[in-house]
């Protein structure tokens, strides 16, 4: 691991003396850091380098931010399936691997190869219309498709692997991955799924319908999602970081993607240790 990717949230406090710091660290001990646009600039570093640059590059990928700048990092390394390891510096971070206070201690670690790679389920997901493509997007959490500014319900028919399963009214639709599972599906009542089980949670957003509760289907499953309500401002979006707006009969289809996230973790911190601290689960 001699080239280290460096992405951050420039707006945390107190950032840019922890990402001076560990630039000059990661020299010292004969790395190199490639750096994203707004981390470069945020140094003052003379060049700066494209993220797809960096993607390309780097042999890991370091996050300093939350679990948003974590999903970001996930799509930009997708295809190369570079290890991230991501350092909370704030929130709840349920991806985040360890504080920012075990910084150096856990780099230290990684380069000496004390860690193990953790795989999660990815998303491909893409918007068409009147049979043309209009947006895809690659996602690690999840695809949302909700109801606009008004207070109305929309519609939408759901099938999985080209069969129809049934028409759906409600506030939307959330579907998502076991990493996803602790996201906006849990707070809409969906169940927690770890990621070692190989499945997609598809949950109902205020359904009309009571008995339309979150369901389970195998990760192989291609899912399609008609929205068949005549009113304007539906939106689908993508890990909460990108929307489009939809139309009555755009359907939005998502497939498992042939790449995995690579998530370096540490075998003292399992899953459950995370789920019970992050939700203050009891200690016993």
């Amino acid at each position: 691991m001699k080239t280290v990717g460096i992405l951050a949230k420039p707006k945390f406090p107190h950032i840019k003396s922890v990402l001076t710091h560990l630039v000059a660290w990661l020299r010292e001990h004969g790395k190199d850091a490639l750096l994203d646009p707004k981390v470069a600039a945020l140094l003052g570093e003379p060049v700066s380098r494209h993220k797809g640059k960096l993607a390309d590059k780097a042999d890991i990928v370091l996050v300093l931010g939350g679990d948003g700048t974590l999903l970001s990092a996930a799509r930009l390394v997708e295809e190369r399936g570079v290890p991230i390891l991501g350092i909370n510096m704030g929130g709840l971070g349920f991806l985040t691997e360890v504080g920012g206070e075990h910084l150096y201690k856990t780099l230290e670690r990684v380069f000496a190869k004390d860690f193990y790679l953790e795989e999660r389920l990815m998303l491909r997901a893409r918007l068409d219309r009147r049979g043309r493509r209009i947006a895809q997007a690659t996602v690690l959490n999840d695809v949302v498709v909700t109801k606009g500014e008004l207070s109305r319900m929309i519609a939408m028919k759901i099938e999985i692997d080209g069969r129809f399963v049934t028409s759906l009214r409600g506030d939307g639709l959330i579907l998502s991955t076991p990493t996803g599972s602790t996201a906006y599906s849990m707070s809409a009542g969906g169940p927690i799924v770890s990621p070692a089980v190989n499945a997609l949670v598809i949950t109902p957003i205020c359904p009309h319908t009571l008995t339309h509760r979150p369901l389970l289907v195998p990760s192989t499953a291609t899912l399609a999602v008609t929205l068949t309500s005549h009113d304007k401002g539906a939106m689908v979006t993508f890990d909460g970081q990108a929307g489009v707006a939809m139309r009555e009969d755009d359907r939005v289809t998502i497939k498992p993607s042939q790449h995995k996230t690579k998530l370096i973790r540490f075998p003292e911190r399992t899953y459950y240790d995370v789920l019970r601290r992050k939700l203050k689960w009891g200690g016993d």
